[in-house]
């Protein structure tokens, strides 16, 4: 299938209030992501702050990835039917809700409530991507989706530092409130700002395909994250991933052959769906090795002789810049996705990202090696992240933008879910006397990122076509579906 598009109208000037509308959904993007990210200095502390279980705790993260891939496809099939600014909304009232239930949480189980009202909200970025398809003229469409995807990334990286701080000087709680205050401000925002698309598919939503894709997603990722803890050839493990086999088979039968389903798996199946989702699940799994090795071996101590020594903070100012160029990549991919296709992006940023973890594997030694080797997987990740919403819409009807976005987005966590498991079983086989990961563990992770990395651009390269192209109507020419 080309991904050339038949010719249309030249788009018309944007419309007043354009970039307010572009800004404020990367802002609501950013705090959305930043909720993933304000715990990580809480990990190590949640069995003392909730007196419990460290087990029991680990939830407090389980329970978000969760609450994200079960939400993130409904939630994008709910705003093509019915609105995507009104399911936006709704999701930052449950970002709101969950991390009100946290900050007054001082126990185990109001604290995994909160944290699985976060992860519904999980669906913002894929829905403010789907808003800028039908709200903006195609010449601004590329550098605006590209910074929306990107906000994931930058929310991210900036919200380690800024949790630190907070984490040192004020009660833990704060957090939580400075989280639900971010998102009244974004709600707000929307409110004004953003305008509703007339652009809705309608039809009846498709309850058991929701629930036979949560079944599948919550068995393979409990089985993911947890599989390490109660062992691979685990009764358990294994019946966990044999649930999940036999879920997806049934839920695909059912969704072949229902007339409105969850997800159009003929539409799915076409080639440049098909690779750019399965790009999509490997480049998450790249992706995501920085986000994990990278604060170990810049907080190991210095004494095991690859270890930096440095505290949360300064493992947090050590990764912000990755998080800023991110957002700085946008309009470059933007720009290289108008001029080279999309496809083109797609391959260069994996590239630049298996670069940034080849320099790793030798430049880990001193603090500033890891800014720039950060720094570079940081480009390479901006850089795709700007195309893969552009290969997305090229291949659905605008009334299918948000489920598809969605879909690609659930298909990344994916990957960095199993990124998460490999790295773990990497992690604790390779390590040294005292049981600390060993430098070469280390080294073995950034390798398999790289090779990750050049495998996600195989696949781009794969994909069909070529040329431009053109994502999206303009937004005076866009027709309801009702």
């Amino acid at each position: 299938m080309s991904s050339a598009r038949p010719h249309t109208p030249a788009a018309p000037p944007a419309p007043p209030g354009a970039n307010t509308v572009v800004w404020v959904l990367a802002f609501t993007g950013i705090v959305v992501s930043l909720m993933q990210t304000v715990v990580i200095p809480l990990v190590p502390q949640f069995p003392k702050l909730l007196n419990a279980d460290p087990a029991d705790t680990a939830w407090a993260i389980t329970a978000t990835l969760l609450a994200a891939a079960v939400a993130t496809p409904t939630v994008g099939r709910l705003g093509d039917m019915h609105g995507k600014r009104r399911m936006l909304l709704i999701s930052i009232v449950l970002l709101v809700a969950g991390s009100v239930v946290g900050a007054l949480s001082d126990t185990i189980g109001p604290m995994i409530v909160g944290r699985v009202l976060q992860g519904l909200a999980s669906g913002v970025i894929p829905l403010g991507i789907s808003i800028m398809r039908d709200e903006l003229p195609a010449e601004k469409l590329g550098s605006a989706t590209a910074l929306m995807s990107a906000s994931l990334g930058v929310g991210g990286a900036l919200g380690l530092p800024l949790a630190a701080v907070l984490v040192e000087q004020l009660d833990w709680h704060v957090l939580f409130w400075g989280a639900a205050g971010l998102g009244v401000i974004a709600g707000v925002l929307v409110v004004a700002l953003v305008p509703e698309s007339a652009v809705r598919s309608g039809g009846r939503f498709d309850l058991v395909g929701a629930l036979g894709l949560s079944v599948v997603l919550v068995c393979l990722l409990l089985a993911v994250s947890n599989g390490a803890q109660w062992g691979w050839g685990s009764a358990l493990t294994l019946g966990l991933l044999g649930g999940a086999v036999v879920a997806l088979a049934a839920w695909s039968w059912w969704e072949l052959r229902t007339t409105e389903p969850l997800v159009d798996l003929r539409t799915s199946a076409s080639p440049q769906l098909l690779l750019t989702n399965a790009a999509s699940v490997v480049f998450g799994f790249a992706m995501f090795a920085m986000s994990l090795v990278m604060p170990q071996l810049l907080q190991l101590p210095a004494s095991t002789g690859y270890g930096l020594g440095q505290s949360l903070l300064g493992v947090g100012l050590v990764l912000a810049p990755s998080g800023l160029v991110m957002m700085a990549m946008a309009p470059l991919s933007a720009r290289l996705s108008r001029e080279r296709g999309p496809k083109t992006t797609l391959i260069t940023g994996a590239l630049v990202v298996a670069v940034g973890y080849g320099l790793n594997v030798v430049l880990m030694s001193q603090l500033w090696h890891l800014v720039l080797v950060s720094s570079i997987i940081g480009a390479g990740i901006g850089l795709s992240y700007g195309a893969l919403p552009a290969l997305v819409m090229s291949a659905v009807p605008v009334s299918e933008t948000a489920a598809a976005n969605s879909l690609n987005t659930l298909m990344r966590s994916i990957g960095t879910s199993l990124s998460s498991a490999v790295a773990g079983v990497i992690l604790t086989q390779l390590t040294t006397a005292a049981g600390l990961p060993s430098q070469q563990a280390f080294q073995v992770i950034m390798a398999v990122g790289a090779g990750a990395a050049l495998t996600a651009a195989g696949v781009a390269a794969l994909l069909p076509g070529t040329g431009r192209v053109v994502v999206a109507q303009p937004a005076a020419a866009a027709t309801a579906t009702r």
